[in-house]
């Protein structure tokens, strides 16, 4: 264990230097290099006893440089594209939080619609969510259409008296 620890040091006095050299190069930034060097020898030392270096020991260290610096790229690149993606996702989550206020303005209208009168209910139902006119619906329900207008009249007073309420949500809905 002694011989492993003194011919370690040895390789890192005569190599250290070298590696760091060649990784700033590449990378132009001291702590990235200083991490890549560091992680070569912890790797170097942990692997020391099962480790078989074929093309020579420079040439390993040189090439092990080499891929940590390729990777320290490729995650600047997945960091980058994560970044990007991140902010086209803050289009996603406004989206999904405009649902939810969208949600929770149509809960508090249909709230609002559920206090009519029945009858005027209906009617305000089949004109603005079936989108049926007010003949239609005079002939469906067997009423004037001048009755269909007073219901929906009286459906939108109450809506229009009560928007007030539903202003807060409406104004998280805008500023989005």
């Amino acid at each position: 264990m002694q011989h492993d620890s003194v011919a370690f040091k040895e390789i890192y006095d005569r190599y250290w230097d070298k590696l760091y050299n060649a990784a700033y190069k590449r990378i132009k930034n001291a702590e990235q290099c200083e991490e890549i060097i560091q992680d070569i020898f912890t790797k170097l030392w942990q692997k020391r006893e099962g480790l078989v270096i074929n093309t020579g020991l420079p040439n390993y260290l040189f090439v092990a440089v080499r891929y940590l610096v390729i990777d320290y790229y490729r995650k600047i690149t997945v960091r980058e594209s994560f970044i990007t993606s991140g902010q086209l996702n803050d289009d996603i989550d406004n989206s999904t939080e405009e649902f939810v206020h969208l949600n929770d303005l149509k809960k508090q209208i249909d709230l609002l619609i559920d206090e009519l009168p029945e009858k005027c209910k209906v009617v305000y139902r089949l004109s603005r969510i079936d989108f049926k006119t007010n003949k239609e619906i005079a002939e469906m329900l067997g009423i004037s259409e001048k009755t269909v207008e007073g219901h929906l009249t009286k459906a939108l007073q109450h809506l229009r008296s009560h928007i007030s309420d539903l202003l807060p949500l409406l104004v998280a809905i805008i500023i989005r």
